[in-house]
């Protein structure tokens, strides 16, 4: 099995429903079919169509990718992987 380690790259994320949203995510969505969704529990989602079905929770970071992509990821991985720059 061959091993890899994920190279040195700095992102731009925010937490959703957390942290006011940055100018790159607004642009974005202006581009993308989203709704809002409230479950039963009351934890506020962000369901991401057409193409894969993303679901962002309450909570999740936001993520800027290298190639202009932007997807959710769990708080828990999310601090496991990236550190926070000044």
């Amino acid at each position: 099995m061959t091993r890899y380690k994920k190279k040195p790259i700095e992102v731009e994320a925010f937490r959703l429903f957390v942290e006011e949203p940055p100018e790159w995510f607004n642009d974005w969505l202006k581009h993308k079919y989203f709704e809002v969704r409230h479950s039963y529990d009351r934890d506020r989602r962000l369901l991401i169509v057409p193409g894969v079905y993303v679901t962002a929770h309450d909570g999740d970071y936001i993520i800027l990718g290298v190639e202009g992509e932007v997807y959710p990821c769990n708080p828990g991985i999310f601090e496991k992987t990236y550190e926070k720059l000044n």
